[in-house]
């Protein structure tokens, strides 16, 4: 590969977090570490001039990763950075697999013949590669993508009903009444 220092810079950050999604001791950190190894992609993808996957990609991560914190608060209380827990099961049978698939992609991505390019590539490759990859569905994206955003937003108010007034009342200096044993008001 001989790329541009950006490109570099993308490829070693985005291996480098991708280790560390699996080094980390909780599952907060290494969802930031997986976004941050999928951005550095997506940053990749941009310095070679391929601008529409790029950006999708970052994107999808970003939404991702919303949703997974969005998961995190709703299942896991507000502080799951401070639970620790290990990323990784099945060392050995995990390493084996990983190690046949490596071996088939390499050999596949190796040993396939490849076909020549036929026909000129199109004047506009991105909108070309939008409208083969959504065709008449862009409208339907465009509605659902907001939609999806105020599920999310709705989820995490309904997850969470006991806020800081429904505790304490107009008066927020008092000790709340708190329903759940062990909480605020022990």
């Amino acid at each position: 590969m001989t790329g541009a220092p950006v490109e570099w810079v993308a490829a070693v950050v985005a291996v480098a977090a991708g280790v560390a999604v699996f080094r980390t001791g909780s599952m907060a950190r290494a969802t930031y570490a997986l976004a941050v190894s999928f951005v550095a992609v997506g940053v990749l993808l941009l310095g070679f001039h391929l601008d529409y996957l790029g950006v999708v990609v970052i994107l999808m991560m970003v939404m991702e990763m919303a949703v997974m914190a969005l998961f995190m608060v709703m299942l896991m209380g507000m502080n799951p950075a401070l639970m620790p827990m290990s990323m990784v099961h099945g060392r050995r049978a995990a390493t084996a697999v990983a190690a046949v698939v490596f071996v088939g992609l390499a050999a596949a991505a190796l040993l396939v013949p490849w076909p020549a390019r036929t026909g000129a590539p199109a004047a506009d490759l991105t909108r070309s590669l939008g409208e083969t990859l959504m065709g008449s569905k862009m409208l339907v994206m465009l509605v659902v993508s907001p939609a999806l955003f105020a599920t999310m937003v709705g989820a995490l108010v309904l997850a969470h009903p006991h806020d800081r007034y429904q505790r304490r009342g107009d008066d927020l200096g008092r000790t709340p009444d708190d329903p759940v044993d062990g909480g605020l008001g022990r």
